[in-house]
């Protein structure tokens, strides 16, 4: 099930030394999916410190990945953050940015930062219990920051003048249905 995406700065903030940014689904065992996210040109990334796991609201105030599915009847949609810090976040949706809840997550999402010279890898696990049961439109997104409060924001897609990961246009990729046990 690897599914490989280049994502896009949306235009009106275009990032300082980032040259690109490629989000993965690389796949699901019995207990996670496992989706990996590539930060070319990386020297001035900001990465928040470890804060200890657990959720936490604002993630994308800062270096913040994230992965958005709705099922193909929507109008709902569920919104996992996944923060360098190791802290989490999980929403439903009941429509466009209407009805948010905290997801149920009966464990917690893990995320890990490898910093190169040039490069960053974030990996990351999402229990499968969180996920929706059938397949999904997913939209796979980042905010990144770099030095000086720089911030650009990374998705498969844009629609609206100002960046919006909730926009249904923006689900451009399909994430189909994990196999569970």
């Amino acid at each position: 099930m690897e599914i490989e995406r280049s994502l896009f700065p949306h235009p009106a903030h275009p990032p300082l030394k980032v040259t690109a940014v490629a989000a993965r689904v690389l796949g699901a065992d019995d207990f996670w999916l496992r989706l990996r996210w590539r930060i070319d040109g990386a020297q001035a990334l900001v990465v928040p410190p470890f804060a200890g796991k657990g959720r936490a609201d604002g993630l994308w105030q800062t270096t913040c990945f994230e992965l958005f599915l709705m099922h193909d009847r929507g109008p709902g949609y569920c919104e996992f953050n996944l923060s360098p810090s190791e802290r989490w976040a999980a929403y439903d949706f009941s429509g466009y940015r209407e009805g948010m809840a905290e997801r149920p997550v009966e464990r917690e999402p893990q995320g890990t930062m490898r910093l190169g010279s040039s490069f960053a890898i974030f990996d990351a696990a999402i229990p499968l219990s969180a996920l929706p049961e059938d397949d999904c439109r997913m939209n796979l997104t980042a905010v990144i920051e770099e030095q000086g409060g720089v911030k650009s924001y990374w998705a498969l897609a844009h629609q609206a003048e100002k960046p919006d990961f909730h926009d249904p246009a923006c689900f451009a990729a399909t994430l189909p249905a994990p196999k569970r046990p």
